[in-house]
């Protein structure tokens, strides 16, 4: 279903959001970031969701409008928060390849503008999954679907599917990094609860 391909194109956009925010920690902390990780995410933003994830999100609005037109209002322009969306992330790779290119420009400039580039991202995810997914999962009949299935491209996600192209496996290897930090960190939370309630069960039972 075309909402669900939308939802999971979500997820991994928050997932490349992460490495984004975990390279921009390390550029605070005046240290070198993986330049190789972050042009790769950039390049990924604008070859798959500013050219297909976008596009469709703008294809589904227009068939809100037509189904119910307040609900389409409430969402607002889409197609124009896209756009800044795009001018965002051209600020983002200016300001990446002046850092290499050793221009005059400021590490704060630098941290704001990407830093504003993904809150803006999450914002515009969080907005999308709480009031558009819904109204047009309300809305849409199914020839809408159809319709709109009928229009989409056959373009393969470069990075999230079964065949990677090279220039993102470093992405690929990072998230996967990630993923599994994260799982380690899950699995170590109840041995340290354990370790931090140890000594007061002890007590208790010698009172």
């Amino acid at each position: 279903m075309v909402i669900e391909s939308l939802r999971q194109e979500h997820r991994n956009i928050e997932k490349l959001l992460l490495v984004l925010e975990r390279e921009l920690s390390v550029f605070a902390r005046g240290e070198r970031p993986d330049y190789e990780v972050v042009r790769a995410v950039i390049a990924y933003f604008q070859v798959y969701p500013e050219a297909y994830h976008h596009p469709l999100e703008d294809l589904v609005l227009e068939k809100l409008k037509v189904r119910d037109s307040a609900a389409a209002a409430n969402i607002g322009d889409l197609a124009a928060d896209h756009r800044r969306g795009a001018e965002r992330l051209r600020r983002v790779a200016q300001a990446v390849e002046s850092v290499l290119a050793d221009r005059e420009l400021l590490r704060q400039t630098v941290n704001d503008i990407i830093r504003d580039f993904i809150e803006h991202e999450q914002r515009h995810i969080a907005m999308e999954e709480r009031d558009f997914f819904p109204a047009v999962v309300k809305a849409l009949q199914p020839q809408d679907w159809a319709e709109i299935a009928s229009r989409l491209t056959d373009r393969r996600d470069p990075l999230f599917s079964d065949v990677v192209e090279a220039r993102f496996d470093v992405v690929r290897r990072h998230i996967l990094q990630l993923e599994q930090e994260a799982e380690a960190e899950r699995l170590s939370e109840p041995m340290v609860v354990a370790r931090k309630s140890g000594p007061c069960a002890q007590e208790k039972s010698s009172l």
